[in-house]
Parts: structure tokens; C-alpha cells; sequence
């Protein structure tokens, strides 16, 4: 059974992207739009992992990494988010995290985002808030 991904942009552009790539590494993909679908698919899907954008209108993505913690259904998925917050030169100065959570700096290297996502599958790494 494919590794399933969820993909929580409310840019479309980004999602599509995305979406693409991960399908073609043969991944299954669920996206959402916004903080709420993502929160609602995450209990019903429980997905491997949440690739999440911090910048969403509503419930931005650290507000959702935050209640996903918090539930006993969710708090296992691990969480790699794309922002425009940093620039790439803080992404490397902070080791890609963000808290506990893997963290890349749009405009990202789609490559550099793939390779991150197979070894976190790889690996079954979670990455946990402490």
C-alpha cells in the first residue's frame, strides 16, 4: 500500500507541484486548502506524513501542528513545513526545523523537498514536539 501524504497549502500552484512530484515517487496524496480540512482529514485519513504551509488565512499551519498534538489520533503524524517566514539562508542556518518539525523555505527546491519526504518514509521517522 503507497505511503499517503497529506498536502495543506491554500496555494493551489503549490499543491499541484507537489501533488505531481509525490504521485510520480508513487505516493498517494490527500490535499486540503486550509487548517480546518487538514485537521479533519488528519483524524479521518491519518496520513504518514503533513506537508503543512505556516501562511494560511483562518488557522495558519502552526495553530494546526499545535491541535494535532493534542489529539491522541494525530500527535504520531509528523509534520514538514513550507513558509515564506525564513529565507532559504535562515533554512540552512537553523537546520531545516522549525521547533521539532522539518522546515523548508519557499521558493523550495522541489527536489531537495522529495528527497527529505523518502527518507522521513525511509526511516518511519516521526518527528515529535517535545
Amino acid at each position: 500500500m503507497a505511503k499517503r501524504i497529506l498536502i495543506v497549502d491554500d496555494e493551489k500552484d503549490v499543491r499541484s507541484v507537489l501533488d505531481k512530484g509525490l504521485t510520480e515517487k508513487g505516493y498517494s496524496i490527500i490535499s486540503a486548502d486550509n487548517g480546518s480540512d487538514a485537521i479533519m482529514l488528519a483524524k479521518s485519513e491519518h496520513p504518514d506524513l503533513i506537508v503543512l504551509d505556516i501562511l494560511m488565512p483562518g488557522m495558519d499551519g502552526t495553530e494546526v501542528a499545535a491541535e494535532l498534538r493534542e489529539n491522541p489520533e494525530t500527535e504520531d503524524i509528523p509534520v514538514m513545513f513550507l513558509t515564506c517566514l525564513y529565507p532559504k539562508e535562515k533554512e540552512a542556518e537553523r537546520g531545516n526545523m522549525v521547533g521539532a518539525h522539518l522546515m523548508f523555505a519557499k521558493p523550495y527546491d522541489i527536489e531537495e523537498v522529495l528527497t527529505a519526504i523518502e527518507t522521513l518514509m525511509r526511516e518511519k521517522k516521526r518527528i515529535s514536539v517535545e
